[in-house]
């Protein structure tokens, strides 16, 4: 498919997910599609339940003890969480390419023997993989990730490219017509201004017309290793963990991390997310996908029914629906891709309070699937304790505050509120050191720089919250400028 293709409707994607579905998959689906209906007044009910509990513990005596309590046994998980070890990644697949040898072994360390000539390399086994990546507005950088993802270390009858235009105003479309002349096997699709359903909309519509057992997900901006592949596809082997892993995010890196503050704190909450998921997922925790660098198997996006059409962040929405039909998600911490920060106070904020709203609307969408404890304890009591941080303290910090004040006394989520920064505070420095074996003093400044920075989730999660509650959704897209990283 050199050139243009013509879309197919968006409704195959759905009809072929019921074709691979089983029954009790299908009917799993539909209930939960009903989650998704009354949105607003959930949110509302959500957070005046939190505000009432934060009130109706103040008022109580036992109020903090049964605060001390829950810190308790929230600190007992936390530190099997950060006393875990990672899961050891298996062996890579061998290089096809023999110019990239030597520069293999010297940084993934591997035995002499696993650089074998392409000749002798047997991929017979090797699943096929698709690449997917959807676009709008990215002339900047467009030409360079095509050129990158033709040319990774996996054969090229084992893999395809496939670029969504999603109705790009710049010079996007131009330079993907070039392209596709000069590239037979660049698959590119336009999608029109009627398309809806956001970036799962885009990926639906490709989906059903690719090969791949594997389907990987980028970013237009994503610096993609050209080793990476080989590395992640050993991840889904039936011997790794059982055949249990239905997905796999790499770790994602900030390409531009010296532009400035901003950027150097989106560096150190990528090192704190990846330390947290490692040992989350060691312990028999949760797993998240993160969008740019997500590969996930065929069959379950299948039975998931596609992509969400009805979420604005689709990887954290997919993350639960995989956990719910018992799937796991594995981490590959090297090597990692890139994306670029964004530069700005005001692109930062608006791009986290989507992060923010997608996060916590999945809870609200399938609270009802939750609370059966479908995904199993060790699943469920990881989510708990990781959204009692994550959401309800920066849900509750207006009326815990508010009512100290009045009565002149401490927050009553205090306890629980410095567990997550110690938390926060050694899963940076840790990932900081190892990622980069940065010197003590180095990590240490980053992290506080780091943890200064992250307190602007405070903010964006309480006055989400509150937004959600009133309001439609609203958010503003603030087009992220890429290029900066060249």
């Amino acid at each position: 498919m050199s050139d243009f293709a013509e879309p197919v409707v968006p409704e195959l994607a759905h009809d072929l997910a019921r074709e691979l579905c089983s029954e009790a998959d299908l009917a799993f689906n539909a209930e939960l599609f009903k989650g998704y209906e009354g949105r607003r007044l959930k949110a509302a009910v959500a957070l005046a339940l939190l505000w009432l509990i934060t009130l109706g513990l103040h008022l109580v005596p036992w109020g903090r003890s049964l605060v001390l309590c829950v810190t308790a046994l929230m600190s007992v998980h936390a530190l099997r969480v950060l006393s875990a070890r990672p899961l050891a990644a298996p062996q890579p697949l061998p290089s096809t390419q023999n110019d990239l040898a030597q520069a293999d072994l010297a940084q993934a360390d591997l035995a002499q023997a696993d650089l074998l000539p392409a000749a002798q390399v047997t991929t017979q086994d090797w699943p096929y993989v698709s690449l997917l990546v959807a676009a709008k507005n990215e002339e900047q950088v467009i030409g360079k990730l095509v050129e990158s993802l033709l040319h990774i270390d996996y054969p090229s009858h084992l893999y395809d490219l496939w670029i969504i235009d999603d109705y790009s105003t710049d010079r996007t479309p131009e330079i993907l017509r070039d392209l596709s002349k000069q590239y037979p096997r660049l698959n590119v699709i336009n999608r029109g201004p009627e398309a809806t359903g956001g970036k799962s909309g885009a990926l639906n519509l490709v989906w059903p017309q690719t090969k791949g057992d594997l389907l990987a997900v980028f970013d237009a901006d994503a610096h993609v290793p050209s080793d990476l592949l080989r590395y992640v596809v050993p991840m889904f082997d039936e011997q790794a963990n059982g055949g249990k892993t239905g997905a796999v995010q790499v770790r994602k890196a900030i390409a531009n991390a010296s532009t400035n503050f901003w950027t150097r704190g989106q560096k150190a909450e990528m090192a704190l997310d990846t330390y947290m998921q490692e040992r989350r997922i060691a312990v028999g925790g949760i797993g998240e996908l993160r969008g740019n660098g997500q590969f996930v198997r065929r069959s379950v996006i299948a039975q998931c029914g596609g992509w969400n059409e009805e979420t604005i962040t689709d990887d954290l929405d997919l993350t639960i629906q995989l956990h719910l039909h018992q799937w796991d998600i594995g981490l590959l911490f090297a090597p990692p891709v890139e994306e670029e920060g964004v530069t700005t106070a005001v692109a930062l904020w608006h791009q986290r309070n989507r992060w923010a709203e997608g996060g916590f609307q999945r809870y609200l969408d399938y609270w009802r699937q939750l609370v059966k404890n479908r995904m199993g304890w060790q699943k469920s009591i990881d989510m708990a304790g990781f959204w009692i941080i994550q959401y309800m303290m920066p849900a509750v910090v207006v009326p815990d505050f508010a009512i100290a004040l009045i009565r002149h006394q401490l927050p009553i989520f205090g306890p629980i509120t410095l567990l997550g920064i110690a938390m926060s505070l050694w899963g940076m420095f840790m990932t900081l050191r190892r990622a980069e074996t940065t010197s003590l003093w180095s990590a240490a400044v980053q992290t506080f720089r780091g943890t200064v920075y992250m307190l602007h989730w405070v903010l964006v999660i309480a006055t989400m919250a509150m937004r959600i509650s009133v309001r439609p959704k609203k958010l503003k897209w603030v087009k992220t400028i890429h290029g900066a990283a060249d």
